[in-house]
């Protein structure tokens, strides 16, 4: 595919990323059918960042940041900037610079399958970013790429206006048709884990009320009072 930037994608109500990103990047892998969760070397490079939004997606080029200043231009406020790299690289390719205009147009995090600098500047200004790396190798402006095609970023498949949820469990995508029923199942799982909670600090354990003991004996589990009993 020739370079090219797509100015037109879906984006879901800001309402509902919001739940999304209320109900947290554990949650919603779950409750999506444990799909989309980005490799687990994709970190916040401060803890307690939290972002849900769509995508805007960029193909950039090993030690190429070019694509991340033209995809700017292409964010909506409350969008989240996905980076996928054609291989592998972790040199700095954003910094406290671009997260200035960043900032500015709205854009509200970044997931970026490469390197990201400037750390201390950034956590002061609390931008959120997700990095495979921490690396002050600066970049060059030289290749082209291109925004709002699909990527494959940290393993997983993402689509402009797929809902990126992301917090210091990592990194999960949730594609753009799936995100109201993922709000629902999410809820539901939420209620669930709620009540099973208030149940466990009542010294209920999980093995009954999550029926474990019968399949456990299915399976061969056997209670002994002293090693000596087994056969």
């Amino acid at each position: 595919m020739k370079p090219v930037v797509v100015r037109k994608i879906a984006r879901i109500e800001a309402a509902f990323a919001m739940k999304l990103g209320k109900l947290g990047t554990a949650t919603v892998h779950e409750a999506i059918g444990r799909r989309g969760l980005m490799k687990p070397y994709m970190r916040p490079i401060w803890p307690g960042a939290a972002v849900a939004g769509p995508a805007v997606t960029v193909l950039a080029h090993p030690g190429d940041n070019w694509m991340l200043h033209v995809a700017v231009e292409q964010c909506r406020k409350g969008d989240v900037m996905v980076v996928a790299c054609s291989a592998d690289n972790s040199d700095g390719m954003f910094g406290d610079v671009l997260a200035t205009t960043f900032m500015a147009r709205g854009i509200v995090g970044l997931v970026l399958d490469a390197g990201c600098r400037d750390i201390r500047n950034l956590a002061e200004m609390k931008y959120p970013v997700w990095s495979r790396a921490i690396s002050a190798k600066g970049t060059i402006k030289a290749t082209l790429g291109s925004v709002n095609i699909p990527v494959v970023c940290a393993g997983v498949a993402v689509h402009p206006g797929d809902v990126i949820v992301a917090d210091d469990d990592g990194v999960v995508v949730v594609p753009y048709g799936e995100a109201k029923a993922a709000v629902t199942a999410g809820e539901a799982r939420e209620a669930m884990e709620t009540e099973k909670k208030k149940r466990l600090a009542k010294g209920e354990l999980t093995l009954d009320i999550d029926n474990m003991r019968e399949p456990l004996q299915k399976l061969g589990l056997t209670y002994v009072d002293d090693l000596s009993e087994v056969k």
